[in-house]
């Protein structure tokens, strides 16, 4: 079984961080060992069994892993996908594959999320009355 050491998941934790001082979009990281469907149609059911829908700008984005798998995915919502282009997060998922490969799943996902902050940043930008409406912590699945 493949797992986050808690320096990993300290990490992934301060990138959201970072990248929530950018943008007031919303990031989580969902994690789990097996994704017996697609990865993004995974993502979609995570996305909503947390509720990232309920943000007030609808502008959530989940970094879905499927560690043992070797499956991930990256989504936005749908104020997000509104306003860009169909190929958006093909550029972030590109980063993060280039680190997966290369065995560091921890970077990956960092890199992810760092990405997908710059990117948001354009569109929603950080607000002085922003608030963290959705938890920075980890998500872990079966």
């Amino acid at each position: 079984m493949s797992s986050l050491s808690d320096k990993e998941q300290e990490k992934i934790k301060h990138s959201i961080e970072w990248a929530e001082k950018a943008t007031s979009g919303e990031i989580r990281v969902c994690v789990e060992n097996n994704c017996k469907i697609d990865a993004y149609e995974r993502a979609i059911e995570c996305f909503y069994d947390l509720k990232m829908e309920e943000t007030k700008l609808r502008n959530g984005v989940l970094v879905y892993v499927a560690l043992d798998d070797h499956k991930f995915a990256i989504i936005g919502d749908e104020g997000i996908n509104t306003l860009v282009a169909d190929d958006f997060w093909n550029s972030t998922k590109e980063l993060m594959l280039e680190k997966f490969k290369a065995k560091d799943i921890a970077e990956g996902i960092s890199v992810g999320i760092i990405e997908a902050g710059k990117q948001l940043k354009k569109y929603f930008p950080y607000q002085s009355d922003d608030t963290n409406e959705l938890s920075d912590d980890i998500v872990f699945l079966n």
